[in-house]
């Protein structure tokens, strides 16, 4: 069985990468879709595991040579999911979630309607705030940036299937495994298996 494509989208800040690096060392089933960034890595980052780095020039031809899924601008920055790792890891079975913003995703949504699609966020802005300020890597000036982008984003929170209130870390990892578990196993996703059973139960 292929595995599915999930969409995780949420605030910065919001802990949507330490959600993911979770539920990749909890269960084996998933895979992470490594984005392309033009933005500098922050400290213990790692190239190729975290974000592909690279310079706005290559970002741009990499778009010119067809080879993402989607990309669009953050904060200033060039953002994009390569085409050949995603489509790897769903041919192995693996379940491949994007942690992409809020118009990339939609771009997904559109390419691939069956994208489960997941929305990050912390139980409130005060929360929120509170984390961006704790990493302690961003100036006053970018924070106040992030949260001007939480403003846009928040509009489009009710375009996503599911909502991940971020509080308490094991929770939200068990919620999140959960439904993409039950998405997995719905029935439109699994006609070949059903094709199978019927032509065994003919054959009997």
């Amino acid at each position: 069985m292929d595995g599915i494509l999930i969409v995780m989208s949420g605030f910065s800040g919001a802990g949507k990468g330490t959600l993911l690096h979770r539920l990749l060392d909890d269960y084996e089933d998933f895979a992470f879709s490594v984005s392309m960034t033009t933005r500098a890595p922050r400290e213990g980052e790692v190239d190729g595991r975290d974000y592909f780095f690279v310079d706005k020039e290559k970002f741009e031809e990499t778009i010119r040579n067809g080879g993402l899924y989607e990309h669009a601008q953050y904060c200033g920055n060039y953002y994009g999911t390569p085409k050949a790792y995603v489509d790897e890891q769903l041919k192995k079975g693996k379940s491949v979630i994007l942690d992409i913003e809020v118009q990339g995703a939609m771009q997904i949504k559109e390419k691939f309607p069956d994208t489960l699609m997941v929305f990050v966020t912390p139980p409130s802005i005060a929360v929120l705030r509170k984390r961006l300020e704790g990493r302690g890597t961003e100036t006053a000036e970018v924070i106040n940036k992030r949260i001007d982008r939480a403003k846009e984003e928040v509009n489009w929170m009710d375009k996503y299937e599911y909502i991940i209130i971020n509080d308490d870390l094991d929770t939200a990892v068990k919620e999140m495994h959960d439904i993409i578990l039950a998405q997995r196993y719905q029935t439109k996703r699994l006609g070949t298996f059903i094709d199978e059973i019927k032509t065994e139960l003919k054959n009997i």
